[in-house]
């Protein structure tokens, strides 16, 4: 399978777990998909409610994954697809074997203020945004597309 993805950001708590668990259901037969984080943290509890509610998906048994171990174990990806902020995404270090690096820039659920029904709406919206991107994504490596396709807003600066 030449669909390997991994979905970075900062503790793999939030954005790159939501990215993952909707790569898997909408095309887990056609990719192989992990993610991982520089500092990886227990998953956010409003990101666990929200698949559960929105996609019936369950991840409150998921972990943070260290990307540096996924580098010390030798993994191959063929996309590497960031979705933390500019600064951040910079500093992802670059996988032997990769043939894709894409950026998709969301706000850090982590950092969210307000009472629960507030922070819940704002993860939600963090993960229609994911999703947006995520639908994208399948159908243009689907297609074969990817190469020629990809939105201008995917191009890490």
């Amino acid at each position: 399978m030449n669909n390997k993805v991994l979905f970075i950001c900062i503790h793999n708590s939030a954005r790159s777990q939501i990215a993952e668990a909707l790569l898997k259901k909408y095309a887990g037969d056609k990719f192989q998909v992990e993610s991982g984080g520089f500092e990886p943290r227990s998953i956010n509890p409003y990101v666990i409610k929200v698949l559960q509610e929105e996609e019936e998906i369950d991840i409150s048994n998921n972990s943070a994954d260290s990307l540096f171990e996924m580098l010390k174990q030798g993994k191959l990806f063929n996309y590497i697809i960031t979705v933390c902020d500019e600064g951040n995404a910079q500093k992802c270090p670059i996988f032997p074997g990769m043939s894709h690096r894409i950026h998709w820039s969301f706000s850090d659920p982590s950092t969210f203020k307000g009472s629960d029904a507030e922070i819940y709406e704002q993860v939600k919206e963090v993960y229609k945004d994911i999703k947006k991107e995520v639908l994208t994504f399948i159908e243009l490596v689907i297609n074969n597309e990817i190469k020629e396709n990809a939105p201008a807003h995917w191009i890490q600066k």
